[in-house]
């Protein structure tokens, strides 16, 4: 692993500003700790554990400077479907999962590639969570009575249909009471903490005004402990593993995609430069420790890290000091908050759910009408009607294939004239309607999804039974095995009918792999070349006068094309 040098250099007035930042970022993170966990169908508190532990762990561990960790809403549709399908003890044994996951990435040097996952895909899937998001919250705006959390978007939707008739209006009071101060106190009071308000504020009113009339964390989850969970080890079976590896690997990726994004924006606004590798390593090990404390998945939150950045943090120290501040708020106020109404919480997910959506990068991506577009499209619709597993797997799909067609049409193989030193256009002319000598140009990645067009190409050259034939590679970037076969497939049978194969300027990537599969041996060292004039003037030397069909018909003793490459060579 790099030094990590992210605590050198630190004075006590840095120190200090490290505590601002930890403090105002922690009151930021207290309401959406509650209410991530509260969407995500645990109790309040897991998530308040999850912001302590995680974002002291990534802090200490992780590879930015400036990264605040704890629950997101990317992870919400997820974490709902395990808790409704295997319970909230296998969800903690999933979150172990990911953290042995995001490791091994980071061991692996698997920073980089995460960064590779196509724009259409994550804007697909983020659309689709914040849509999970916000209709998951209607119930709670309204008030609607008799609802249980289901595992699908249409099935949820069904029942707030079938209990509209139960709309609490005092609900929809608080929840708009909480709305007014989200939209309108940044306007009036930009300092102020927004959502720890947009909770107070209703709470308050509730309580004073018609007590116990609206559904609280309280009367829907019990009180909320004053103290961590005692440490405990999930317990992890081989069968466990089997049923819930596949839910803990997407949210080994949403967790590394969303850390790494977070890391980017840090990166961008403080002109610092994260460890990758590292950032994985640290997610890795905050989401093996936090479920042995009762804690969910966590990775980078790019708004609270947003707000760390601009509340002055100088080190990875104010990670340290938002966790502390939330375990102290935990541990002398925790009793109070079951009295905060699951209405107020309702807004503050909503605005979530607007500002993560990416309706306008949506939009953008699915004018363009290109297999990007379709994406997009089907990623989002599996995201909500289905799960996020489908969609992360079908989407990398859909998107690999995309690439694989659009490289493989960027992929040229042209029969050409050769460019021959000091010659003139009638010789050059000559050279190309020589029946016993092809010269083919070949363009873009030589790989399995261009290996049909290549081999089809040079087949029908090899039909009309050509002595030579040359190959110039120079703008062949890479040959992958199911191409190189497809050569040495050619390149045998056209040896076996007499014929010589040249391969001109290939690169030294291209050389290697055909020099480790022992093709480059089979064609023969001198069968190479650096430059395609001297592949043409080797597979002059070799045509055979006497069977050409050209020389024949003209009754000359020696062929026209050798005859004028000698006097361009000598005049």
């Amino acid at each position: 692993m790099l030094k990590d040098d992210r605590f050198k250099g630190l004075s006590l007035t840095d120190l200090k500003r490290d505590l601002l930042a930890g403090i105002t970022v922690g009151i930021v993170a207290i309401p959406l700790g509650m209410a991530f966990a509260i969407a995500s169908g645990v109790k309040p508190e897991y998530g308040l554990y999850t912001t302590v532990v995680a974002g002291i762990m990534v802090a200490l561990f992780g590879g930015s400077r400036f990264q605040i960790a704890g629950p997101t809403g990317a992870f919400i549709p997820i974490l709902l479907a395990i808790v409704l399908q295997y319970g909230y003890e296998n969800l903690l044994i999933a979150g172990f999962l990911a953290g042995i996951m995001l490791i091994l990435m980071g061991v692996l040097k698997l920073g980089n590639l995460i960064t590779y996952i196509p724009r259409s895909l994550t804007i697909g899937f983020t659309s689709g969570i914040a849509v999970i998001i916000f209709s998951g919250q209607i119930g709670d705006f309204l008030g609607l009575a008799g609802l249980d959390k289901k595992q699908y978007f249409h099935e949820n939707m069904i029942q707030i249909v079938q209990n509209i008739t139960t709309v609490n209006w005092l609900s929809v009071l608080t929840a708009l009471i909480g709305l007014s101060m989200i939209v309108f106190l940044p306007k009036l009071f930009p300092r102020a903490p927004v959502l720890l308000v947009a909770l107070i504020i209703p709470t308050i009113v509730a309580i004073i005004f018609y007590p116990g009339k609206v559904a609280s964390i309280g009367s829907a989850f019990g009180g909320i402990s004053q103290s961590l969970p005692s440490f405990q080890i999930p317990s992890i079976t081989l069968e466990r593993i089997l049923l819930l590896w596949q839910p803990a690997f997407v949210i080994a990726m949403l967790g590394g995609i969303e850390s790494l994004l977070s890391a980017v924006v840090a990166d961008g606004m403080t002109g610092r430069r994260h460890h990758s590798n590292r950032e994985l390593v640290g997610q890795g090990l905050a989401n093996i420790v936090t479920p042995m404390f009762g804690g969910i998945p966590a990775t980078g939150a790019i708004a609270r890290t947003a707000t760390n950045i601009k509340s002055g943090a100088v080190s990875p120290f104010s990670g340290i000091f938002q966790g502390l501040f939330v375990l102290v708020i935990l541990l002398l106020f925790a009793p109070y908050a079951s009295h905060i109404p699951l209405a107020s919480m309702a807004p503050i997910l909503m605005i979530v759910a607007i500002n993560m959506s990416e309706y306008k990068s949506f939009a953008h991506i699915f004018k363009l009408k290109t297999s990007d577009s379709l994406v997009l499209v089907t990623t989002f619709l599996l995201t909500v009607f289905v799960n996020l597993t489908i969609a992360v797997q079908v989407g990398l799909l859909l998107a690999m294939v995309s690439f694989i067609k659009r490289m493989s049409k960027i992929f040229e193989v042209e029969k050409v004239i050769p460019a021959l030193k000091n010659s003139k256009s009638k010789t050059e002319e000559t050279v190309s309607k020589c029946p016993q000598l092809s010269f083919f140009t070949i363009s873009g990645p030589l790989f399995f999804g261009a290996a049909d067009k290549f081999e089809s190409v040079i087949t029908r050259s090899i039909n009309k039974r050509p002595t030579v034939i040359i190959l110039k590679m120079k703008n062949v970037p890479i040959i992958d095995a199911t191409a190189e076969a497809n050569l040495a497939s050619l390149a045998k049978d056209f040896h076996k009918m007499g014929g010589t194969l040249l391969i001109s300027e290939a690169n030294k990537e291209v050389r290697e792999t055909l020099e480790i599969s022992g093709l480059y041996e089979e064609i023969g060292a001198k069968h190479f070349f650096d430059d395609s004039s001297d592949a043409v003037d080797f597979g002059l030397q070799i045509i055979n006068v006497q069977n050409c069909p050209k020389c024949g018909r003209n009754e000359t003793s020696a062929c026209q094309v050798f005859e004028q490459r000698k006097k361009v060579k000598t005049g």
